[in-house]
């Protein structure tokens, strides 16, 4: 089965125990206003552009039909908004400046890759990580590769907005060990406010999945002046706790560097804000 992947991150050690493989899927439900992977969340690949590697030969100005490529003070610059994701501008670059932001893969080729530091699992006690995007948008192909991994003898761990029917949820569960679950708002206005969708499917899903008894880590990003509340935060724990006394909480700090992100996807930021420093709770 093939799958559409944002990129495969090795050597990763913030997305559940121990070094793992992180495979960011691509296409999110949700638009948070503070995502760290902007490139993933549309459900189709876009286009990229590394304006350090720009040789400047005016390729892309020349052959792309809706005018999304221009000089300014010298140098190309890229403004998405009329992009058709045609893809005439990656062709036709001589540099490598363009680039999908998703490919195409197969699980078993991503596996292979995976297995490639079997040994950095087994020694740390790590393994695979699915991310996005949101992994359970492509059910078929997360399952595929999760039950592949689990075969191979490896940890699975599985990073969901919860934004997603629960069936999707339990057809995952005999395949995955560990559930990185966001949660991000309590009060329902505000989660639709800032990031497009309620809280309703998020926070039920909770529930039903805390009484699965699987291992859960909630992970509550703190961005300045949206999440980081001491109410909102409060609100999140005493949710938590009444549904799980077992479930880890972490404190994920904001990180400003998803900006740049932005620029090379050819739009502005939609949020700025100050890094903090992260917090665990068991």
């Amino acid at each position: 089965m093939v799958g559409l992947i944002s990129h495969i991150q090795r050597f990763s050690v913030h997305d559940g125990p121990g070094i793992r493989t992180t495979v960011f899927f691509q296409g999110c439900p949700l638009a948070c206003r503070w995502c760290q992977n902007p490139e993933a969340v549309s459900n189709r690949a876009e286009v990229l552009f590394y304006e350090e590697r720009c040789a400047g030969c005016g390729a892309c100005i020349r052959v792309c039909p809706q005018g999304c490529f221009f000089r300014r003070g010298g140098a190309t610059s890229f403004d998405s908004a009329g992009c058709d994701v045609c893809g005439l501008c990656i062709e036709r670059c001589p540099s490598g400046a363009l680039a999908w932001s998703a490919v195409s893969k197969s699980a078993s080729e991503i596996l292979r890759e995976v297995l490639r530091d079997r040994v950095f699992y087994e020694t740390s006690g790590g393994g695979l990580t699915l991310s996005g995007g949101e992994p359970l948008r492509q059910l078929g192909f997360c399952r595929d590769l999760l039950g592949r991994a689990k075969q191979a003898g490896l940890h699975t761990a599985l990073d969901t907005s919860g934004c997603v029917p629960y069936d999707h949820i339990r057809k995952v569960l005999p395949l995955t060990d560990l559930f990185l679950y966001d949660i991000k708002l309590i009060d329902p206005n505000l989660h639709e406010r800032y990031t497009g969708s309620s809280n309703e499917v998020i926070l039920e899903n909770f529930r039903r999945l805390a009484r699965t008894g699987k291992d859960i880590v909630v992970r509550v990003p703190l961005v300045p002046g949206v999440t980081d509340g001491a109410e909102n935060v409060a609100a999140i724990e005493r949710f938590v706790r009444t549904e799980s006394q077992t479930t880890v909480i972490e404190k994920i700090p904001y990180n400003p560097l998803m900006e740049k992100k932005y620029l090379l996807l050819g739009r502005r930021a939609p949020g700025r804000g100050r890094k903090k420093a992260a917090a665990r709770i068991s």
